[in-house]
Protein backbone atom coordinates (compact mmCIF):
# COMPACT_ATOMS: atom_id res chain seq x y z
CA UNK A 1 0.00 0.00 0.00
CA UNK A 2 2.72 2.22 1.06
CA UNK A 3 4.24 1.76 -2.48
CA UNK A 4 0.70 2.30 -4.48
CA UNK A 5 0.51 6.12 -2.69
CA UNK A 6 4.45 6.68 -3.81
CA UNK A 7 3.64 6.12 -6.98
CA UNK A 8 0.08 8.04 -7.44
CA UNK A 9 2.29 10.94 -5.47
CA UNK A 10 4.68 10.84 -8.13
CA UNK A 11 2.21 10.82 -10.90
CA UNK A 12 0.18 13.25 -9.67
CA UNK A 13 0.94 16.82 -10.62
CA UNK A 14 2.20 18.66 -7.67
CA UNK A 15 0.40 21.15 -5.07
CA UNK A 16 -0.70 24.17 -6.92
CA UNK A 17 1.34 23.37 -10.13
CA UNK A 18 -1.04 22.84 -13.40
CA UNK A 19 0.72 21.21 -16.40
CA UNK A 20 1.01 24.11 -19.30
CA UNK A 21 1.85 23.66 -23.45
CA UNK A 22 5.41 24.77 -22.29
CA UNK A 23 5.42 21.32 -19.89
CA UNK A 24 4.45 18.91 -22.77
CA UNK A 25 6.43 20.45 -24.80
CA UNK A 26 9.58 20.17 -22.41
CA UNK A 27 8.30 16.52 -22.10
CA UNK A 28 8.90 15.88 -25.79
CA UNK A 29 12.13 17.32 -25.84
CA UNK A 30 13.28 15.51 -23.01
CA UNK A 31 11.90 12.02 -24.85
CA UNK A 32 13.55 13.19 -28.62
CA UNK A 33 17.32 13.87 -25.94
CA UNK A 34 16.53 10.12 -24.94
CA UNK A 35 15.90 9.10 -28.53
CA UNK A 36 18.84 10.42 -29.62
CA UNK A 37 21.16 9.74 -26.77
CA UNK A 38 22.07 13.24 -26.14
CA UNK A 39 22.11 14.01 -22.46
CA UNK A 40 22.71 17.73 -22.96
CA UNK A 41 18.98 18.45 -24.70
CA UNK A 42 16.24 19.21 -22.23
CA UNK A 43 17.09 16.75 -19.72
CA UNK A 44 18.64 19.86 -17.33
CA UNK A 45 16.03 21.49 -17.74
CA UNK A 46 13.77 18.93 -16.89
CA UNK A 47 16.04 17.88 -13.49
CA UNK A 48 15.59 21.07 -12.22
CA UNK A 49 11.44 21.41 -12.93
CA UNK A 50 9.33 21.53 -10.04
CA UNK A 51 7.21 18.76 -11.11
CA UNK A 52 8.35 15.84 -9.94
CA UNK A 53 6.92 13.80 -13.11
CA UNK A 54 9.10 15.94 -15.44
CA UNK A 55 11.75 15.25 -12.96
CA UNK A 56 11.53 11.53 -13.35
CA UNK A 57 11.23 11.35 -16.93
CA UNK A 58 14.06 13.27 -17.09
CA UNK A 59 16.39 10.96 -14.60
CA UNK A 60 14.63 7.88 -16.44
CA UNK A 61 16.36 9.68 -19.65
CA UNK A 62 19.60 10.28 -18.29
CA UNK A 63 19.73 7.08 -16.34
CA UNK A 64 19.02 5.14 -20.27
CA UNK A 65 21.32 7.32 -21.62
CA UNK A 66 24.45 6.77 -19.58
CA UNK A 67 23.97 2.74 -19.19
CA UNK A 68 23.00 0.51 -22.31
CA UNK A 69 21.83 -1.67 -19.07
CA UNK A 70 20.23 1.13 -17.34
CA UNK A 71 21.46 -0.59 -14.01
CA UNK A 72 20.03 2.19 -11.68
CA UNK A 73 16.64 1.51 -12.86
CA UNK A 74 15.98 -0.51 -9.95
CA UNK A 75 16.10 2.78 -7.81
CA UNK A 76 13.03 4.61 -9.44
CA UNK A 77 9.74 4.44 -8.38
CA UNK A 78 7.62 1.44 -8.60
CA UNK A 79 4.91 1.33 -11.67
CA UNK A 80 1.64 -0.52 -12.00
CA UNK A 81 2.11 -4.25 -12.28
CA UNK A 82 1.25 -6.12 -15.29
CA UNK A 83 -2.07 -8.07 -15.64
CA UNK A 84 -1.56 -11.67 -13.21
CA UNK A 85 -2.18 -14.50 -15.14
CA UNK A 86 -2.68 -18.27 -13.67
CA UNK A 87 -0.74 -20.35 -16.60
CA UNK A 88 -2.99 -23.33 -17.79
CA UNK A 89 -2.85 -26.58 -16.58
CA UNK A 90 -1.49 -28.36 -19.31
CA UNK A 91 1.74 -26.61 -19.33
CA UNK A 92 2.49 -28.85 -16.19
CA UNK A 93 2.29 -32.14 -18.88
CA UNK A 94 4.23 -29.63 -21.27
CA UNK A 95 7.37 -29.77 -18.98
CA UNK A 96 7.16 -32.78 -17.58
CA UNK A 97 8.03 -34.29 -20.96
CA UNK A 98 11.65 -32.92 -20.75
CA UNK A 99 12.28 -35.85 -18.10
CA UNK A 100 10.32 -38.88 -20.22
CA UNK A 101 12.54 -38.71 -23.21
CA UNK A 102 12.94 -42.51 -22.81
CA UNK A 103 9.45 -43.26 -21.60
CA UNK A 104 8.20 -44.35 -24.64
CA UNK A 105 4.70 -45.09 -22.81
CA UNK A 106 3.98 -41.84 -21.76
CA UNK A 107 5.16 -40.30 -24.86
CA UNK A 108 3.16 -42.23 -26.32
CA UNK A 109 0.36 -41.27 -24.20
CA UNK A 110 0.88 -37.59 -24.79
CA UNK A 111 1.08 -38.11 -27.85
CA UNK A 112 -3.06 -37.98 -27.25
CA UNK A 113 -2.81 -35.35 -24.89
CA UNK A 114 -6.43 -33.09 -25.25
CA UNK A 115 -3.31 -29.72 -26.41
CA UNK A 116 -1.88 -30.03 -29.62
CA UNK A 117 1.34 -27.92 -27.94
CA UNK A 118 1.53 -31.25 -25.38
CA UNK A 119 0.95 -33.42 -28.26
CA UNK A 120 4.03 -32.24 -30.69
CA UNK A 121 6.46 -31.55 -27.46
CA UNK A 122 6.01 -35.24 -27.10
CA UNK A 123 7.23 -35.74 -31.03
CA UNK A 124 9.68 -33.53 -30.80
CA UNK A 125 11.24 -34.98 -27.32
CA UNK A 126 11.22 -38.91 -27.65
CA UNK A 127 14.38 -40.69 -27.51
CA UNK A 128 15.36 -42.59 -30.57
CA UNK A 129 14.61 -46.07 -28.43
CA UNK A 130 10.97 -44.95 -29.13
CA UNK A 131 11.51 -46.33 -32.56
CA UNK A 132 11.95 -49.58 -30.90
CA UNK A 133 7.96 -48.99 -30.13
CA UNK A 134 5.58 -49.88 -33.00
CA UNK A 135 2.61 -48.22 -31.51
CA UNK A 136 4.82 -44.89 -31.10
CA UNK A 137 5.76 -44.65 -34.38
CA UNK A 138 2.66 -45.85 -35.77
CA UNK A 139 0.92 -42.68 -34.53
CA UNK A 140 3.80 -40.33 -36.09
CA UNK A 141 3.43 -41.64 -39.21
CA UNK A 142 -0.36 -41.49 -39.09
CA UNK A 143 0.24 -37.58 -38.82
CA UNK A 144 1.86 -37.53 -41.73
CA UNK A 145 0.12 -39.46 -43.64
CA UNK A 146 -3.28 -37.10 -42.87
CA UNK A 147 -1.33 -34.80 -43.76
CA UNK A 148 -3.78 -32.30 -45.68
CA UNK A 149 -2.77 -30.51 -48.88
CA UNK A 150 -4.47 -27.55 -48.07
CA UNK A 151 -3.00 -26.51 -45.04
CA UNK A 152 -4.01 -22.50 -44.70
CA UNK A 153 -7.00 -23.37 -42.17
CA UNK A 154 -6.98 -24.63 -38.65
CA UNK A 155 -9.43 -25.13 -36.56
CA UNK A 156 -9.57 -23.47 -32.79
CA UNK A 157 -7.79 -26.40 -30.49
CA UNK A 158 -7.02 -27.94 -33.83
CA UNK A 159 -3.93 -28.31 -36.26
CA UNK A 160 -3.31 -28.06 -39.84
CA UNK A 161 0.32 -29.00 -40.87
CA UNK A 162 1.67 -28.79 -37.61
CA UNK A 163 1.07 -32.43 -37.03
CA UNK A 164 2.05 -33.98 -40.30
CA UNK A 165 5.61 -31.32 -40.18
CA UNK A 166 6.32 -32.65 -36.60
CA UNK A 167 6.02 -35.96 -36.91
CA UNK A 168 8.51 -36.15 -39.79
CA UNK A 169 11.25 -34.71 -38.19
CA UNK A 170 10.62 -36.99 -34.96
CA UNK A 171 10.40 -40.13 -37.77
CA UNK A 172 13.63 -39.23 -38.90
CA UNK A 173 15.01 -39.32 -35.67
CA UNK A 174 13.88 -42.39 -34.73
CA UNK A 175 12.36 -44.24 -37.84
CA UNK A 176 14.40 -43.43 -40.34
CA UNK A 177 13.08 -45.87 -42.90
CA UNK A 178 9.75 -44.49 -42.12
CA UNK A 179 10.35 -40.80 -42.89
CA UNK A 180 12.46 -41.53 -46.41
CA UNK A 181 9.37 -43.78 -47.76
CA UNK A 182 7.53 -40.35 -46.64
CA UNK A 183 9.84 -37.34 -47.25
CA UNK A 184 8.77 -36.95 -51.13
CA UNK A 185 5.61 -35.95 -50.45
CA UNK A 186 6.30 -33.55 -47.46
CA UNK A 187 9.37 -31.35 -49.73
CA UNK A 188 6.92 -31.02 -52.35
CA UNK A 189 4.20 -29.63 -50.27
CA UNK A 190 1.87 -26.96 -51.03
CA UNK A 191 2.82 -24.80 -47.90
CA UNK A 192 6.37 -23.99 -47.36
CA UNK A 193 6.11 -24.29 -43.59
CA UNK A 194 5.81 -28.30 -44.76
CA UNK A 195 8.57 -27.80 -46.94
CA UNK A 196 10.63 -26.40 -44.00
CA UNK A 197 10.04 -29.52 -42.02
CA UNK A 198 11.03 -31.63 -44.69
CA UNK A 199 14.33 -29.84 -45.21
CA UNK A 200 14.97 -30.47 -41.39
CA UNK A 201 14.36 -33.81 -41.49
CA UNK A 202 16.21 -34.24 -44.90
CA UNK A 203 18.89 -32.77 -42.49
CA UNK A 204 19.34 -35.77 -39.99
CA UNK A 205 18.38 -38.31 -43.08
CA UNK A 206 21.52 -36.64 -44.58
CA UNK A 207 19.59 -36.79 -47.83
CA UNK A 208 21.52 -34.13 -49.94
CA UNK A 209 20.03 -34.43 -52.74
CA UNK A 210 16.61 -33.70 -51.46
CA UNK A 211 18.49 -30.70 -49.65
CA UNK A 212 20.21 -29.07 -52.86
CA UNK A 213 16.71 -29.10 -54.34
CA UNK A 214 15.04 -27.64 -50.65
CA UNK A 215 17.97 -24.50 -51.02
CA UNK A 216 16.30 -23.79 -54.04
CA UNK A 217 12.57 -23.43 -53.05
CA UNK A 218 10.99 -20.20 -53.63
CA UNK A 219 10.55 -19.56 -49.78
CA UNK A 220 13.55 -17.83 -47.94
CA UNK A 221 12.95 -19.62 -45.00
CA UNK A 222 12.60 -23.22 -46.91
CA UNK A 223 16.10 -22.40 -48.47
CA UNK A 224 18.11 -21.21 -45.22
CA UNK A 225 16.73 -24.50 -43.24
CA UNK A 226 18.11 -26.65 -46.23
CA UNK A 227 21.59 -24.33 -46.75
CA UNK A 228 21.90 -24.54 -42.91
CA UNK A 229 21.96 -28.47 -43.02
CA UNK A 230 23.83 -28.60 -46.52
CA UNK A 231 26.68 -27.03 -44.88
CA UNK A 232 26.84 -29.22 -42.02
CA UNK A 233 26.50 -32.11 -44.12
CA UNK A 234 29.10 -31.25 -46.58
CA UNK A 235 30.77 -27.81 -45.86
CA UNK A 236 32.13 -26.69 -49.25
CA UNK A 237 31.81 -29.70 -51.07
CA UNK A 238 27.89 -27.86 -51.89
CA UNK A 239 29.78 -23.98 -52.11
CA UNK A 240 27.52 -23.93 -55.64
CA UNK A 241 24.79 -24.02 -53.87
CA UNK A 242 25.60 -21.41 -51.48
CA UNK A 243 26.67 -18.61 -54.58
CA UNK A 244 23.39 -19.60 -56.20
CA UNK A 245 21.58 -18.43 -53.30
CA UNK A 246 23.55 -14.93 -52.78
CA UNK A 247 21.68 -13.45 -55.57
CA UNK A 248 18.27 -13.60 -53.52
CA UNK A 249 16.65 -11.37 -51.96
CA UNK A 250 15.46 -12.84 -48.95
CA UNK A 251 17.75 -12.07 -45.64
CA UNK A 252 17.47 -15.70 -43.57
CA UNK A 253 18.76 -17.59 -47.02
CA UNK A 254 21.32 -14.99 -48.23
CA UNK A 255 22.65 -14.90 -44.60
CA UNK A 256 22.57 -18.57 -44.45
CA UNK A 257 24.45 -18.39 -47.74
CA UNK A 258 27.23 -16.35 -46.67
CA UNK A 259 27.85 -18.27 -43.33
CA UNK A 260 27.97 -21.05 -45.17
CA UNK A 261 30.48 -19.75 -47.64
CA UNK A 262 32.79 -18.02 -45.53
CA UNK A 263 36.18 -19.74 -46.06
CA UNK A 264 35.53 -21.18 -49.24
CA UNK A 265 38.56 -21.03 -51.46
CA UNK A 266 35.90 -21.15 -54.68
CA UNK A 267 36.94 -18.62 -57.60
CA UNK A 268 35.09 -15.61 -57.23
CA UNK A 269 33.16 -15.85 -53.76
CA UNK A 270 34.85 -13.12 -52.21
CA UNK A 271 33.43 -10.82 -55.03
CA UNK A 272 30.17 -12.09 -55.34
CA UNK A 273 29.87 -10.97 -51.83
CA UNK A 274 30.84 -8.02 -51.73
CA UNK A 275 28.36 -7.28 -54.98
CA UNK A 276 25.41 -8.79 -52.53
CA UNK A 277 26.77 -6.57 -49.66
CA UNK A 278 26.54 -3.38 -52.08
CA UNK A 279 22.90 -4.47 -53.17
CA UNK A 280 21.61 -5.06 -49.53
CA UNK A 281 23.15 -1.56 -48.71
CA UNK A 282 21.27 0.27 -50.92
CA UNK A 283 17.97 -1.67 -49.45
CA UNK A 284 18.50 1.04 -46.65
CA UNK A 285 16.86 -1.69 -43.77
CA UNK A 286 18.66 -1.22 -40.58
CA UNK A 287 17.20 -4.41 -38.98
CA UNK A 288 18.95 -6.31 -41.83
CA UNK A 289 22.40 -5.71 -40.59
CA UNK A 290 22.94 -9.50 -39.92
CA UNK A 291 22.59 -10.84 -43.67
CA UNK A 292 25.09 -7.36 -44.41
CA UNK A 293 27.67 -8.53 -42.27
CA UNK A 294 27.44 -11.87 -43.28
CA UNK A 295 28.21 -11.21 -46.94
CA UNK A 296 31.12 -9.20 -45.37
CA UNK A 297 32.57 -11.92 -43.33
CA UNK A 298 32.36 -14.46 -46.53
CA UNK A 299 34.15 -11.38 -48.34
CA UNK A 300 36.78 -11.43 -46.15
CA UNK A 301 35.96 -7.75 -44.80
CA UNK A 302 35.61 -6.81 -41.07
CA UNK A 303 31.68 -6.34 -39.62
CA UNK A 304 32.95 -3.12 -39.37
CA UNK A 305 32.58 -2.10 -43.08
CA UNK A 306 28.92 -2.12 -42.86
CA UNK A 307 27.43 0.99 -43.90
CA UNK A 308 23.90 0.75 -42.25
CA UNK A 309 21.48 3.75 -43.53
CA UNK A 310 21.16 6.89 -41.13
CA UNK A 311 19.07 6.51 -38.35
CA UNK A 312 16.04 8.10 -38.45
CA UNK A 313 14.58 10.11 -35.08
CA UNK A 314 10.95 11.69 -35.18
CA UNK A 315 8.79 11.33 -31.90
CA UNK A 316 5.49 10.04 -33.08
CA UNK A 317 3.11 12.32 -31.47
CA UNK A 318 1.21 10.56 -29.25
CA UNK A 319 4.53 9.99 -27.16
CA UNK A 320 4.10 12.66 -24.54
CA UNK A 321 0.41 11.88 -23.97
CA UNK A 322 1.69 7.57 -23.38
CA UNK A 323 4.25 9.26 -20.91
CA UNK A 324 1.32 11.12 -19.05
CA UNK A 325 -0.46 8.04 -18.60
CA UNK A 326 -2.85 8.05 -22.09
CA UNK A 327 -4.41 4.64 -21.67
CA UNK A 328 -4.37 2.83 -25.20
CA UNK A 329 -5.80 -0.84 -26.03
CA UNK A 330 -4.88 -2.89 -29.46
CA UNK A 331 -6.89 -5.70 -30.13
CA UNK A 332 -5.10 -8.17 -31.67
CA UNK A 333 -7.33 -10.45 -34.02
CA UNK A 334 -6.37 -14.20 -35.00
CA UNK A 335 -7.43 -15.12 -38.62
CA UNK A 336 -10.36 -17.67 -38.71
CA UNK A 337 -7.82 -20.09 -40.72
CA UNK A 338 -5.81 -19.66 -37.34
CA UNK A 339 -8.29 -20.38 -35.29
CA UNK A 340 -9.67 -17.16 -34.55
CA UNK A 341 -10.14 -15.38 -31.43
CA UNK A 342 -8.79 -11.95 -30.28
CA UNK A 343 -6.88 -10.22 -27.36
CA UNK A 344 -6.53 -6.87 -26.25
CA UNK A 345 -2.60 -5.27 -25.07
CA UNK A 346 -2.52 -2.19 -23.43
CA UNK A 347 0.49 -0.04 -24.11
CA UNK A 348 2.99 0.61 -21.36
CA UNK A 349 3.50 4.42 -21.86
CA UNK A 350 4.42 4.78 -18.57
CA UNK A 351 7.41 2.38 -19.02
CA UNK A 352 8.69 2.91 -22.47
CA UNK A 353 6.30 5.98 -24.35
CA UNK A 354 8.57 6.48 -27.15
CA UNK A 355 8.34 2.42 -28.39
CA UNK A 356 4.36 2.35 -27.33
CA UNK A 357 4.29 5.20 -29.32
CA UNK A 358 5.85 3.81 -32.76
CA UNK A 359 3.87 0.76 -32.31
CA UNK A 360 1.05 2.82 -32.26
CA UNK A 361 1.89 4.01 -35.15
CA UNK A 362 2.38 0.58 -36.77
CA UNK A 363 -0.99 -0.66 -35.58
CA UNK A 364 -2.43 2.33 -37.32
CA UNK A 365 -0.69 1.95 -40.92
CA UNK A 366 -1.33 -1.87 -40.75
CA UNK A 367 1.98 -2.52 -40.45
CA UNK A 368 1.26 -5.77 -38.49
CA UNK A 369 -1.97 -6.91 -40.80
CA UNK A 370 -1.47 -10.21 -42.39
CA UNK A 371 1.57 -11.08 -40.20
CA UNK A 372 2.26 -14.42 -38.43
CA UNK A 373 3.68 -15.67 -35.58
CA UNK A 374 6.59 -17.28 -36.39
CA UNK A 375 8.22 -18.39 -33.11
CA UNK A 376 6.21 -20.36 -30.68
CA UNK A 377 8.21 -21.77 -28.13
CA UNK A 378 4.99 -22.81 -25.75
CA UNK A 379 6.97 -22.91 -21.99
CA UNK A 380 8.97 -19.27 -23.02
CA UNK A 381 7.77 -16.76 -25.32
CA UNK A 382 5.69 -16.52 -28.87
CA UNK A 383 6.84 -14.16 -31.71
CA UNK A 384 6.02 -12.23 -34.60
CA UNK A 385 5.49 -9.23 -36.67
CA UNK A 386 8.79 -10.02 -39.28
CA UNK A 387 8.10 -8.68 -42.87
CA UNK A 388 9.71 -12.16 -44.26
CA UNK A 389 8.31 -13.93 -40.96
CA UNK A 390 11.96 -14.79 -39.57
CA UNK A 391 14.50 -13.58 -36.76
CA UNK A 392 16.69 -11.58 -39.12
CA UNK A 393 14.28 -8.88 -41.28
CA UNK A 394 12.40 -6.33 -39.16
CA UNK A 395 11.39 -2.60 -39.48
CA UNK A 396 13.74 -0.62 -41.36
CA UNK A 397 14.51 1.86 -38.64
CA UNK A 398 15.61 0.56 -35.27
CA UNK A 399 13.71 1.52 -32.20
CA UNK A 400 15.47 2.62 -29.46
CA UNK A 401 15.59 0.25 -25.80
CA UNK A 402 13.17 1.81 -22.89
CA UNK A 403 14.52 -0.37 -20.49
CA UNK A 404 12.36 -0.59 -17.42
CA UNK A 405 11.33 -2.27 -14.12
CA UNK A 406 8.61 -4.35 -15.06
CA UNK A 407 10.60 -7.95 -14.80
CA UNK A 408 8.47 -10.00 -17.99
CA UNK A 409 5.67 -10.89 -16.16
CA UNK A 410 3.41 -13.53 -17.84
CA UNK A 411 1.07 -11.48 -20.33
CA UNK A 412 4.01 -8.71 -20.79
CA UNK A 413 4.64 -7.49 -24.60
CA UNK A 414 8.42 -6.88 -25.17
CA UNK A 415 10.21 -5.77 -28.22
CA UNK A 416 12.46 -8.19 -30.02
CA UNK A 417 16.31 -6.52 -30.60
CA UNK A 418 19.53 -8.73 -31.67
CA UNK A 419 21.77 -6.30 -29.53
CA UNK A 420 21.54 -2.69 -27.51
CA UNK A 421 18.86 0.59 -29.28
CA UNK A 422 18.47 -2.95 -32.25
CA UNK A 423 14.26 -3.01 -31.57
CA UNK A 424 13.50 -4.59 -35.11
CA UNK A 425 9.40 -3.97 -34.31
CA UNK A 426 8.74 -7.75 -34.09
CA UNK A 427 6.81 -8.18 -30.56
CA UNK A 428 7.02 -11.20 -28.17
CA UNK A 429 4.68 -12.17 -25.45
CA UNK A 430 5.66 -13.77 -22.30
CA UNK A 431 4.37 -17.06 -21.82
CA UNK A 432 5.82 -17.33 -18.41
CA UNK A 433 7.40 -15.54 -16.02
CA UNK A 434 10.66 -14.32 -17.49
CA UNK A 435 12.72 -12.03 -15.44
CA UNK A 436 16.17 -13.42 -16.94
CA UNK A 437 14.52 -10.81 -20.38
CA UNK A 438 14.95 -8.06 -17.91
CA UNK A 439 18.72 -6.55 -18.78
CA UNK A 440 18.12 -6.16 -22.45
CA UNK A 441 14.39 -6.31 -23.60
CA UNK A 442 12.17 -3.74 -23.11
CA UNK A 443 8.46 -4.49 -22.31
CA UNK A 444 5.80 -1.86 -24.31
CA UNK A 445 2.57 -3.34 -23.63
CA UNK A 446 0.39 -6.19 -21.47
CA UNK A 447 -1.87 -8.45 -22.50
CA UNK A 448 -5.28 -7.28 -20.61
CA UNK A 449 -7.84 -9.83 -22.23
CA UNK A 450 -7.50 -12.96 -24.04
CA UNK A 451 -4.73 -14.97 -22.73
CA UNK A 452 -5.99 -17.98 -23.62
CA UNK A 453 -6.70 -17.12 -27.15
CA UNK A 454 -2.47 -16.30 -26.74
CA UNK A 455 -1.34 -19.37 -24.93
CA UNK A 456 -3.33 -21.47 -28.03
CA UNK A 457 -1.31 -20.34 -30.75
CA UNK A 458 0.92 -22.25 -33.26
CA UNK A 459 3.96 -21.15 -35.09
CA UNK A 460 2.43 -20.07 -38.56
CA UNK A 461 -0.77 -18.42 -36.99
CA UNK A 462 -1.96 -15.38 -38.85
CA UNK A 463 -2.88 -11.92 -37.45
CA UNK A 464 -5.98 -10.98 -39.32
CA UNK A 465 -5.83 -7.36 -37.96
CA UNK A 466 -4.56 -5.24 -34.78
CA UNK A 467 -6.45 -2.27 -34.37
CA UNK A 468 -6.66 0.51 -31.32
CA UNK A 469 -9.68 -0.33 -29.66
CA UNK A 470 -9.58 2.51 -26.87
CA UNK A 471 -7.34 5.53 -26.33
CA UNK A 472 -8.31 7.51 -23.12
CA UNK A 473 -6.92 10.45 -21.32
CA UNK A 474 -4.73 10.48 -18.77
CA UNK A 475 -4.23 12.27 -15.26
CA UNK A 476 -3.49 15.43 -17.25
CA UNK A 477 -5.77 15.83 -20.20
CA UNK A 478 -4.72 19.39 -21.20
CA UNK A 479 -1.59 19.08 -20.98
CA UNK A 480 -1.36 15.84 -23.48
CA UNK A 481 -3.74 18.55 -25.91
CA UNK A 482 -1.45 21.16 -25.38
CA UNK A 483 1.27 18.68 -27.27
CA UNK A 484 -0.58 16.41 -29.06
CA UNK A 485 -1.39 17.65 -32.97
CA UNK A 486 -2.94 15.48 -35.61
CA UNK A 487 -0.47 13.59 -37.72
CA UNK A 488 -0.50 15.37 -41.75
CA UNK A 489 -2.41 13.56 -44.00
CA UNK A 490 -0.83 11.11 -45.79
CA UNK A 491 2.06 10.14 -42.65
CA UNK A 492 2.75 6.80 -42.69
CA UNK A 493 4.46 5.01 -40.13
CA UNK A 494 7.79 4.94 -41.82
CA UNK A 495 8.00 8.49 -40.84
CA UNK A 496 9.49 7.58 -37.19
Amino acid sequence: MKKLWILLLLLAPAPGLAQTRADSALIGRILAAEDRRDSTMAIPAGLRHADPRIRLIARRALGRIRDPLFAARDSLPPVAAPSAWPEPAWRLRYRALAAQRADCGALQTALNDSVWHVRLRAAAVADTTCGAAPAFVRVLAGWVDSLPRDARRRPAGGVSWHAGAHAMVALARIAPEQARARLGALATHSDWHVRLYAARAAGILADTARLRTLARDPDGNVQEAAIDALSKLVGHAADDVYLAALAGDQAQAVRAAAIALNGSSVPGVREAANDAFDLWVRRANESERDVRVALLEAAGRPGSDDRPPAPRFHLPPDAVALALGQDVRIRVTMSPGAGGGSFVVRLRGDVAPMMAARVLSLVRDGYYDGGNWHRVEPDFVIQGGAPGTNEYVGHHHYLRDELGTIAHPRGTVAMSTRGHDTGDAQWFINLKDNPRLVRGYTVFGEVTEGIDVVDGILEGDVVASMRVERMRAGADHRAEKAFIRPAPQGSSCSDF
